[in-house]
């Protein structure tokens, strides 16, 4: 976490990199801070996004170290892949605007003629910049001439990395800011911006659950990824695509990737992912109370702050058999 990244040799400190990405790091070494930051962002966010499902994305933690759930071509491995490399491209797109890296700055104008009621400028967030850069380092991986993962596997990947970054491009979204007497807002100043990565996540879980099935086989005179129910509609740029089935996540199995969910939390009320029937597999589940501590009885001081007292609570937690 103290890392300068301004000397090569800081680049073997990062272990998993293939040999692409580790001149790519000599190379770019003021980048890779946001690399690290969005490796961190996509550990973080992946476990909040799933947190209500039997599969919490908790194997992402032992990145680069991947468990069968994210090597095997699973639509789980999909998601995590697309949400890394939005990441990496989102990290460097944004630090080009806060003028992190010398070699980029602001996004270009937008070439759409601005309304009457607005004009353009501010510092857009630079995402060519970052689409070029993130590619380039998360699709690396794929590209390599290492025989870790077989073609299926890498052509999988690569497009779900580019998945990723389509879902990332399509955010893209205008932000203003008001000028005026007052706050009236007479003038408004605006630029294109990314949302945060949990919007960006969201959007991904959402073509998670739609993922394609597919197979790679040659259609003309290469191989393509297809999907293996011969009525399913063509795969498009922004789906989420997968090779085998998951396993259910219901009992632990190391051969899959599965950790089973024996003493998760689970919601008694919620018929969802979360609920106790689903989560716990129809094994049941055990009640239990926790007390908590809390803020309460908050009051504002005039000027300016807000004093609350502590005070306890006893909450009643459900956790799977």
């Amino acid at each position: 976490s103290g890392v300068a990244w301004n000397e090569s040799h800081h680049c073997r400190l990062l272990a998993g990199l293939v040999p692409d990405q580790f001149q790519m790091c000599r190379r770019n070494l003021e980048v890779m801070a946001s690399i690290v930051r969005a490796a961190r962002q996509t550990k973080s966010i992946c476990q909040k996004t799933f947190a209500d499902m039997r599969w919490n994305c908790s194997s992402v933690q032992r990145a680069p170290s991947l468990g069968p759930d994210l090597l095997k071509g699973t639509r789980e491995s999909a998601f995590v892949h697309a949400l890394a490399a939005a990441a990496a491209a989102r990290s460097i797109a944004r630090a080009c605007a806060s003028g992190e890296l010398p070699l980029c700055s602001c996004g270009s104008v937008p070439s759409e003629v601005p309304g009457p009621e607005f004009r353009w400028g501010g510092c857009g967030d630079n995402l060519g910049y970052g689409l070029q850069l993130g590619a380039a380092f998360a699709d690396s991986p794929s590209k390599s001439s290492k025989p870790a993962a077989t073609q299926a596997l890498k052509a999988m990947n690569l497009h779900n990395n580019a998945a990723g970054r389509q879902v990332l491009s399509d955010s893209l979204d205008t932000k203003c800011k008001c000028h005026g007497v007052s706050g009236s807002c007479s003038v408004k100043t605006c630029w294109k911006g990314l949302p945060d990565l949990d919007e960006i996540a969201s959007d991904l879980k959402s073509k998670y659950l739609a993922a394609i099935r597919v197979t790679h086989r040659l259609v003309g005179p290469r191989k393509q990824l297809m999907p293996k129910e011969l009525d399913a509609r063509p795969v498009r740029d922004t789906d989420l695509v997968y090779l085998i089935n998951s396993p259910d996540y219901c009992t632990p199995n190391l051969h899959l990737g599965s950790l089973g969910t024996q003493d998760r939390l689970c919601n008694k009320t919620s018929s969802g992912s979360d609920g106790c029937d689903l989560m716990c597999c129809g094994r049941g589940y055990n009640t239990y109370t926790e007390e908590v501590e809390e803020r309460c009885r908050c009051k504002y001081h005039w000027c300016c702050y807000v004093v609350c007292k502590k005070c306890r609570r006893k909450v009643e937690r459900h956790v799977c058999k």
